[in-house]
C-alpha cells in the first residue's frame, strides 16, 4: 500500500494506481474495523476486524448504491395450515425467506438494536365462521399492540371460503423487544373445519426490517 502526500493540503492517497485492495484498519480494544477499496468489486466497504471483505457493515458500489449486509430484515411464511384458531393463539410462520442477522426464531421477532422498524403480514383466512362479529390480527410488540379487524358482513348466513388481512406499521422497539401475531375473534365458536390460517406464500407472510 502506498501512502502519497497530497502537496500543500496535508492529505494523502492510499494505493498507487494499480489493481488492488487498500484499507485502513482502526485498532480497537475490544474490536477492530475498517474501510477500504474493494478493487475487484469497485466497492467502499465498511466492516468489522482488519481484513477487507469479511463481516461488511456497508458497501458502497461505483453507482452509489449503498448496501448493509447485516441489518436486520426478515421474511416468513407458512409450510402448514394452522386449523381452528382461538382467541390469543399466536401465528405461527415455519418458513423463513430470509433472516438476515438471524433475529427471527419460534414465530417471534426479536430486535437487535433499538430503533424504529417497519413490520408487516398478511394474513389468508378460510371456513370463516357463521355467527363471527369480527376478527382481529393482532401485531404484539413489547411496547404496544397493533391490530386490524375485518367485521363479517351483516346478514351473512353461510360460512365464507377466505378472507385475507393485511396490515403494516411503523414499531419503536428497544433492544431484546419481540414482536409476532396473535388472532382474535369475537362471537361464535371455533369448531372444526373453521377459521383456519392457510397455507398460501402470496397471502400469509410476516415481513420486518430495521428502518434506522
Amino acid at each position: 500500500m502506498a501512502l502519497t502526500k497530497v502537496r500543500g493540503k496535508g492529505l494523502g492517497t492510499l494505493g498507487d494506481g494499480t489493481a488492488s485492495d487498500n484499507s485502513i484498519i482502526f485498532d480497537g480494544n475490544a474490536q477492530d474495523f475498517h474501510i477500504g477499496l474493494d478493487d475487484s468489486a469497485d466497492s467502499l466497504t465498511i466492516g468489522l476486524g482488519s481484513t477487507l471483505g469479511t463481516t461488511s457493515h456497508m458497501v458502497i458500489d461505483a453507482n452509489g448504491h449503498v448496501t448493509k449486509p447485516l441489518q436486520s430484515a426478515f421474511s416468513v411464511t407458512k409450510n402448514a395450515n394452522q386449523d381452528n384458531v382461538t382467541n390469543d393463539d399466536v401465528v405461527t410462520f415455519q418458513t423463513e425467506t430470509f433472516d438476515q442477522n438471524g433475529d427471527f426464531a419460534s414465530n417471534t421477532f426479536t430486535a437487535p438494536v433499538t430503533g424504529k422498524y417497519q413490520l408487516s403480514f398478511s394474513i389468508r383466512m378460510d371456513n370463516i365462521v357463521v355467527g363471527a362479529y369480527y376478527y382481529g390480527m393482532s401485531l404484539v410488540t413489547s411496547n404496544r399492540a397493533y391490530q386490524h379487524i375485518y367485521q363479517m358482513p351483516q346478514g351473512v348466513s353461510t360460512t365464507q371460503s377466505f378472507h385475507s388481512m393485511q396490515y403494516a406499521v411503523v414499531a419503536d422497539m428497544d433492544a431484546g423487544d419481540t414482536a409476532h401475531l396473535t388472532f382474535n375473534q369475537n362471537n361464535g365458536t371455533a369448531s372444526a373445519a373453521h377459521a383456519d390460517l392457510v397455507t398460501d406464500a402470496m397471502r400469509t407472510n410476516f415481513h420486518g426490517y430495521l428502518l434506522g
